[in-house]
């Protein structure tokens, strides 16, 4: 018999009943394909700011994964050799308008703060050439560099639940000692970005 067969009629108790399941199992559903992107989970420990921006508190922040490569410069980069200071990333395309409307804000605050020992690092993604890349940082005077992810693979090493790869763009801040502290999902404004870094300058 073919699975694709048209469905019998149903009793008024029936179909609610079923509507009830099917409810349930939507509210489920939904609930795992958030996986903590917007409001945290049990393990990432993000809580959700008022203005977008999750934190996680210092006894609950988890290990930055290993983001080494080459940047879209031809350079060999590891973000692990910038222990010691406050690293944010930020995932961009060239292709990608909000990252176009962000780009000042991160050239500016990154300019702002780097006296203060904070590095930022752009994760390139889904831009099939570097000179697409190169392109932007250089039409938009991105001053730092970015490791080069056509793929997306770096994106996939952190931790379930602390990025969405398919949110772009997304901005991932990472205390002293190499975690995890801090996140935003989609465009930034200047102000809440430097609201973001703020606290982790002042940590030691």
């Amino acid at each position: 018999m073919s699975a694709c067969r048209a469905p019998r009629r149903l009793t008024g108790r029936r179909r609610l009943t079923l509507l009830a399941a099917g409810a349930a199992l939507a509210s489920l559903t939904l609930s795992a394909c958030g996986d903590g992107t917007s409001g945290g989970s049990a393990q990432t420990r993000f809580v959700q700011g008022k203005n977008g921006v999750a934190t996680v508190a210092v006894a609950d922040r988890q290990k930055a994964p290993d983001l080494s490569g080459e940047t879209t410069r031809g350079k060999q980069l590891d973000v692990a050799d910038y222990r010691g200071k406050v690293v944010v990333l930020n995932v961009w395309g060239s292709w990608c308008g909000p990252c176009i409307a962000e780009a000042p804000n991160f050239a500016k605050v990154a300019g702002d703060t780097k006296d203060k020992g904070v590095q930022f690092v752009g994760i390139n993604t889904r831009d099939s050439e570097k000179s697409q890349a190169t392109s932007f940082e250089e039409q938009h005077k991105v001053p730092y560099p970015s490791l080069y992810d056509p793929s997306g693979k770096l994106m996939l090493r952190f931790p379930k639940g602390s990025l969405n790869p398919q949110s772009i763009p997304s901005t991932i801040a990472i205390d002293r000692h190499g975690r995890i502290a801090a996140r935003s999902i989609g465009p930034i404004t200047e102000d809440d970005l430097r609201k973001m870094i703020k606290p982790l300058i002042a940590e030691k």
